[in-house]
């Protein structure tokens, strides 16, 4: 392959810049515990923004960040996902009618509702912090799976719910496809790190309902659904680029799915087995798909956010997140496949990252870039959190395909990884 081989995968180039990248993105997060242990929102230079609420979706993801930190070797990273899991454990918690709360405004306040989507995350961050050995992790696993299994899983449909209200009494008649995808990797990371293999069976069951969705969709994938799981195409059609339910298709989640539905099925079936082909097939259909649709579409390099049903853009800015997941995806189903293709990609959208979307002066990447790659914060100001762009420095190099990324880590360490033995570097 010709180009940058910093770009290119499995090149000593490739994976010194991924190092670096991690390095100075766990340099950026430090400053994300508020006292009570809630993550605060970062700015652009990773400084807090106060006045923004402490969700636990965002307190969530830095756990885990910071302890697979930990786990690599980073000295500091255990004390800041003890920092995180304090408030997981503590402010954020509802101790009256269970579950955790969406979050804490400025002031402390209550921020209504209970959502699957950021109890996915707590699982995902109890997992990630039990497999780094942290105070804490083994209770916040059990309370979280327990809760979550009695109130957002629905065993009959094979699908979990979205949203109640704050006293667990009124379930919202929406459905969505984002907090089942969350909940995918929570219990994909919950079979790996406990060995119960019940959370491995339900993440299948789920992604059969995406298999089926894709392949009525020419693999664009419906996000909104009503109660009885009836896909609702026009949702929010007027305001296109809601962060959390745009209108229309949005490709990053089909690249992501496209990445799930590997390590799900690699993890359940061998390689040569009959039973694994038409998820693999749907996986590269759904990538394929997508970045057909979204990357490079409007005269400039970038993953457009939402697209509608005949493929055609519809918000063309450029989130980081869906950049985060298109390496992760094609370099797992390079690994998967050995198709050249796939290694291209990967160099493209690395190319891109350095270009565009890395901040190569306050840190971090940026959330939110215009159709011409100029800095945009209508939908994600600031950099609220590290979970995409940390995770895109390393599934790259995860050895194995179907684990999930903290059991891998912790695996690597087990066999004679050399930790990196020293604090976060300064800057």
């Amino acid at each position: 392959m010709e180009g940058n081989r910093k770009y290119q995968l499995d090149t000593a180039e490739n994976r010194a810049f991924l190092k670096e990248i991690r390095e100075g993105l766990l340099r950026f997060g430090q400053k994300f515990p508020a006292p009570g242990g809630s993550s605060y929102y970062l700015g652009d230079d990773g400084t807090p923004w106060k006045e923004r609420p402490r969700e636990t979706w965002i307190t969530s993801r830095m756990v885990h960040v910071y302890s697979i930190g930990e786990m690599l070797g980073y000295e500091g990273c255990g004390e800041l996902a003890d920092a995180g899991l304090k408030g997981l454990l503590g402010e954020l918690r509802d101790q009256e009618h269970g579950g955790w709360y969406a979050g804490l405004t400025a002031e402390g306040g209550i921020l209504p509702t209970k959502q699957c989507y950021a109890h996915a995350f707590v699982i995902l961050a109890a997992t990630s912090a039990l497999l780094a050995g942290r105070p804490g992790a083994e209770k916040l696993l059990r309370d979280a799976c327990g809760l979550y299994d009695e109130k957002f899983w629905n065993e009959t449909e094979g699908l979990s719910c979205d949203t109640w209200n704050t006293e667990f009494t009124e379930l919202d008649d929406y459905r969505g496809l984002n907090a089942n995808m969350h909940t995918v990797e929570a219990f994909l990371a919950v079979a790996d790190a406990t060995g119960d293999v019940k959370y491995r069976i339900r993440a299948g069951r789920i992604i059969d309902h995406v298999l089926v969705w894709a392949a009525q969709n020419r693999w664009r994938l419906p996000e909104h659904f009503s109660s009885k799981w009836e896909a609702n195409l026009e949702c929010n059609r007027e305001k296109p680029d809601d962060p959390f339910k745009p209108y229309g298709a949005t490709p990053g989640h089909g690249i992501e799915w496209a990445r799930l539905i590997v390590q799900w099925a690699v993890s359940t079936y061998t390689l040569d087995s009959e039973e694994i082909t038409k998820y693999l097939e749907t996986a590269k259909k759904l990538y394929r798909q997508a970045v057909s649709d979204a990357w490079n579409r409007d005269g400039a390099p970038g993953i457009v956010y939402t697209t509608d049903w005949e493929g055609k853009p519809v918000v063309h800015d450029r989130m980081h997140w869906t950049l985060a997941e298109a390496i992760d995806a094609s370099a797992v189903l390079f690994r998967l496949t050995g198709e050249e293709g796939y290694a291209r990609d990967y160099a493209a959208f690395l190319k891109y990252l350095d270009e565009a979307v890395l901040d190569h002066e306050n840190g971090s990447w940026f959330h939110q870039l215009d159709a011409e790659n100029r800095l945009l914060g209508t939908v994600w100001p600031g950099k609220s959190d590290l979970y995409h762009a940390f995770q895109a420095t390393l599934i790259p190099y995860n050895g194995e395909i179907g684990c999930s990324l903290a059991a891998a880590v912790k695996k690597m360490c087990n066999s004679g990884y050399n930790r990196s033995a020293s604090v976060i570097p300064s800057k």
